[in-house]
């Protein structure tokens, strides 16, 4: 049995990139984009430079994954607390400081009730973190007594005494606190949607 075989169709024109020639050609080899050596070495600066710039982004890349390689646990999780914190902030946003019930330009933090040194397993648990002016926090140590009656107040007695209470003890894994600081990130993101609609 015989096959005949398809006549090649010639290659559409196409436009010379070079600005200063713009003539119609076919190409001979596909991705051709100019019609002559001589358009070719005229588009050469235009073109070192995309390729520069192709070749910084994907050093750059490479930079960002080796780093990603090196970050140790706590590197890990520094960064998940201050994308947690950052959540705290913009979720208590309107809200006054939680300790002293002030609204100020000052700075704020997110002010844990139970501190991570004494209690680790409650450092991502919202209700443990609210927003805290800098001067409650930092220098009056968190201001624990107003603290405790605005947490009463706000979530009622018995969350506030599941808090103080005893807690199972939690080592969070790499792949854990990775979770936990892409889980917050993308809660603040939509959080910020919110605020700009």
């Amino acid at each position: 049995m015989r096959v005949a075989l398809k006549e090649k169709k010639a290659p559409k024109p196409k436009k010379c990139k070079n600005p200063a020639c713009g003539i119609s050609f076919p190409p001979q080899r596909l991705g051709q984009a100019v019609c002559s050596p001589k358009c070719a070495l005229a588009m050469a600066p235009a073109n070192s430079e995309r390729a520069r710039k192709a070749i910084a982004q994907r050093d750059r890349r490479e930079i960002q994954v080796r780093k990603e390689k090196l970050k140790s646990r706590a590197d890990h999780l520094r960064e998940a607390q201050a994308a947690f914190n950052e959540w705290v902030r913009l979720r208590d946003a309107d809200r006054p400081c939680i300790s002293c019930g002030r609204h100020h330009e000052g700075q704020y933090h997110a002010g844990h009730y139970r501190s991570v040194g004494a209690n680790p397993e409650l450092r991502f648990e919202p209700l443990n973190v609210w927003k805290q002016c800098a001067p409650c926090n930092t220098h009056l140590s968190g201001n624990l007594v107003n603290y405790r009656i605005s947490l009463l107040q706000g979530m009622g007695a018995e969350k506030v005494e599941w808090l103080e209470g005893p807690h199972e003890p939690r080592k969070y894994t790499v792949e854990e606190i990775k979770t936990i600081k892409a889980e917050y990130r993308a809660k603040t993101r939509e959080l910020k949607k919110g605020q700009a609609a």
